[in-house]
């Protein structure tokens, strides 16, 4: 999402402690965990295109204002929504005694399905610089399992990014794609049919078509699901290959 050069200066609301410095009376049934909830649940259900402050303050049945109160701008909103989501994560035990590869795997698998239920999140993520205790919690512990890997210190910075700029990437295509079979009444399956029919009418794009066809058909699956969690598990079973070898040629 588009920042201009003021909102990319601004404070996170997780320095900003608007609610809990105002005094006098507060609007009544509001608090910010309400807000941030029925912010979320419009996100979802319209995108991060249609959400505005009129919109919510609608939604909670209040005036703008009301919601002012709590927080100074949408930005604020959509932070306190970010971190919400990474709410959702059910966080690997950090002092489990057990390999890093299954935490690893399983903080990818949640990773993933994350950013697949909340389309919006992608944009979100790349915005704000994610401060909030949600999102602290699974950084912090995304650098506990990558520094038990056995990696040298200088790489792992770089096996982070791997992993999850891999998983980022993937949730983000498999859930725009998810919303935009939503958006066309159709199931994930039906609009991949309807795609690649659409696409090899151009003489030229069916070229491509028919060139993957044995790529297509090698990766198996009956449905758009098995297709992309195949797809899914094989890379990141590269990614976490490639540690080991960096770990044995560290060694």
């Amino acid at each position: 999402m588009a920042r201009s050069g003021q909102q990319s200066a601004r404070t996170s609301v997780w320095l900003d402690g608007k609610a809990e410095r105002r005094g006098g009376r507060q609007p009544s049934g509001l608090d910010r965990d309400r807000i941030t909830a029925a912010t979320v649940r419009l996100l979802d259900a319209e995108g991060l295109a249609k959400f505005s402050m009129r919109r919510l303050a609608g939604e909670l049945n209040v005036t703008a204002m009301s919601v002012y109160w709590y927080v100074d701008t949408k930005d604020d909103l959509l932070e306190l929504a970010l971190d919400a989501a990474f709410g959702e994560l059910t966080l690997p035990d950090p002092d489990a005694d057990e390999d890093w590869r299954v935490p690893l795997r399983t903080l990818a698998r949640a990773y993933r399905g994350l950013l697949v239920r909340h389309p919006w999140l992608s944009p979100l993520i790349g915005t704000y610089v994610n401060i909030g205790p949600n999102s602290l919690a699974f950084s912090r512990l995304v650098q506990q399992i990558i520094r038990r890997t056995g990696l040298p210190t200088h790489g792992l910075v770089a096996a982070i990014s791997a992993v999850f700029q891999f998983v980022y990437g993937f949730g983000t295509m498999e859930g725009h794609f998810v919303a935009r079979s939503t958006a066309f009444g159709m199931s994930p399956d039906d609009y991949f049919h309807h795609a690649m029919s659409t696409v090899t009418q151009s003489p030229e794009a069916a070229d491509i078509v028919h060139d993957s066809a044995e790529l297509m058909e090698a990766r198996g699956g009956d449905t758009v699901e098995e297709m992309w969690e195949r797809d899914f598990e094989f890379a990141l079973d590269l990614l976490v290959a490639g540690i080991e070898a960096m770990v044995a040629r560290a060694g």
